[in-house]
C-alpha cells in the first residue's frame, strides 16, 4: 500500500468523523431543547402558573417537535456515516446511537406527560 493513499483516507475518515460529531452537538442540543421546554412547562404548572390546556398543549407538540427533528436528524447522521471500522472502534457512531435511543427516552416521557 502507499502511504499517500493511506493518509488520504485517514484524513477522509477523521473528515467524516468531525462530520458526525457536529450532527451529534446539533441533535443534542434540538433534544435536550424539547425535553427541557416540556420540564419548564411541566414545573409552571405544578407551581399553578398555568394557564390551562390550550397553551400547555401547544408548548407540548412544539417541545416533541423539537425532540423529534433532533432524533430523526441523528438517525439520518448516522445511517449516513460510511465509515465502519473492523480495527479500531467507532465512537462518534456509538454515541450517536446512544443520543438516538435517549432521544427516543425523551419523547417517551414527553408523551407520558402529555397523555396523563
Amino acid at each position: 500500500m502507499n502511504l499517500t493513499n493511506e493518509l488520504a483516507k485517514q484524513r477522509n475518515r477523521d473528515a467524516a468523523e468531525r462530520t458526525l460529531m457536529a450532527w451529534i452537538r446539533t441533535c443534542l442540543s434540538l433534544i435536550s431543547f424539547g425535553f427541557g421546554l416540556d420540564k419548564i412547562v411541566e414545573a409552571i404548572d405544578r407551581s399553578g402558573g398555568g394557564q390551562g390546556a390550550p397553551v400547555e398543549w401547544g408548548v407540548q407538540l412544539v417541545a416533541a417537535a423539537f425532540t423529534i427533528t433532533g432524533i430523526l436528524a441523528m438517525a439520518g447522521a448516522t445511517v449516513q456515516d460510511d465509515y465502519f471500522y473492523r480495527d479500531k472502534p467507532h465512537i462518534a457512531a456509538a454515541t450517536a446511537v446512544m443520543l438516538t435511543l435517549i432521544g427516543v427516552l425523551a419523547l417517551g416521557l414527553i408523551a407520558a406527560r402529555a397523555g396523563s
